[in-house]
């Protein structure tokens, strides 16, 4: 790439805490094995932006890959306990190749594995976020990868770059690198040729006419999981480089390379993202158009008054999902009140209820339009 770097690749090259992403082919042959050289070249890229005063955070793909020759499988498996089981088997030796890689340079690494239920509940979510925090202060290096041996394909994130998402997000990072075996977004699919490189997403406009794909037999992402994972992260305030792993040491010295997001103007606070894109929804309140004006385009609390119905069963605290009369949700919130007694106050003016009551159902804080 030549010319002036645009201020968004600046951002990601001089960003402090970066989160990387590498996807399973980066790290495999295309029979599933792990290829020794590949990783050494990541971890060399990866020790060099460390090097220069960063903070890396690894979301490593690759332990259902790596289970797979250790098990004697002719391919990757698709039913869900054999996957599990291959995953049991490959984060050993995932964990074990990330470990030797990096005693060369005399780090250590710690290996953190989540589901998507970690993320959505609370408590969890916070006690990961202290932990990727700590292992960060510790000068460990983290490696995170979805605990595949435990989720179900009803709690999965879906592939690892939404994970590195949410990472992103959990750990504050300043920055997030997606790196596989595309080396950018196309409008098209490159393979079979007149496709145009985007070199900078900065606005919606930029994607007009963008068709992406689904990934490869090894993994479970595509270009359609990097471009969601990564405007997800750019919505959140990160800026977003997606690359080649063949040209992480460009990407991680310079951003130079592949296609940037930029994020939104504002960084989401923490809370907001995690009602917005993390947590479970446990349940739906259905509004009238006034509340839902009032909600979304007035920014303010959602009182009982609004509401016409109640699913779901909740607890106040939980996540709930707001919709608009015909049924489209339409913004997320943290309901105060249990669903059995939020039944019994919808419709009804605050000053009809009693003083305990009378707080908003979702207070404005606790509320991300969608």
């Amino acid at each position: 790439m030549t010319g002036t770097p645009s201020a968004h690749r600046e951002a990601i090259r001089t960003a402090r805490s970066v989160v990387v992403k590498i996807g399973t082919t980066a790290l495999t042959t295309s029979t599933g094995v792990f290829d020794a050289a590949r990783l050494a070249y990541l971890v060399e890229a990866i020790e060099g932006r460390m090097k220069a005063g960063s903070d890396v955070v690894i979301v490593s793909s690759g332990a259902i890959a790596a289970g797979i020759e250790p098990l004697r499988l002719t391919k990757r498996p698709t039913d869900l306990a054999t996957k599990q089981a291959a995953a049991s088997v490959g984060q050993v030796a995932l964990i074990n190749a990330w470990n030797t890689a990096f005693a060369a340079y005399n780090r250590t690494v710690g290996q953190v594995l989540l589901t998507a239920h970690d993320i959505s509940m609370r408590v969890q979510h916070n006690n990961a976020q202290r932990t990727l925090d700590r292992l960060r202060a510790l000068h460990a290096v983290a490696i995170v990868n979805e605990n595949d041996t435990v989720a179900t394909n009803e709690i999965r994130f879906g592939d690892n770059d939404r994970l590195s998402a949410l990472v992103a997000q959990l750990v504050g990072a300043d920055a997030l690198v997606l790196l596989s075996d595309i080396d950018g977004l196309y409008d098209s699919d490159p393979r079979k040729g007149n496709a145009r490189f985007i070199p900078e997403v900065a606005a919606e406009g930029d994607l007009d006419g963008v068709v992406a794909g689904r990934g490869s037999h090894l993994g479970t992402g595509g270009m359609a999981s990097k471009l969601s994972s990564a405007l997800l992260a750019a919505d959140a305030g990160v800026p977003v480089l997606l690359a080649a792993a063949a040209d992480a040491a460009a990407a991680l010295r310079d951003a130079s390379v592949g296609t940037v997001f930029a994020p939104r103007p504002e960084r989401m606070s923490a809370r907001r993202f995690w009602v917005r894109y993390a947590a479970e929804s446990a349940g739906a309140l259905n509004l009238d158009d006034g509340a839902v004006r009032a909600v979304i385009q007035q920014r303010r609390s959602l009182l009982p008054a609004g509401i016409t119905q109640v699913s779901g069963r909740f607890h106040g605290g939980d996540v709930v999902d707001l919709r608009a009369p015909d049924g489209q949700t339409v913004a997320r919130g943290v309901v105060a009140y249990e669903a059995s007694e939020l039944a019994t106050m919808m419709g009804r003016s605050t000053r009809d209820l009693p003083v305990e009551m009378r707080r908003p159902a979702v207070h404005a804080d606790d509320l991300v339009a969608l």
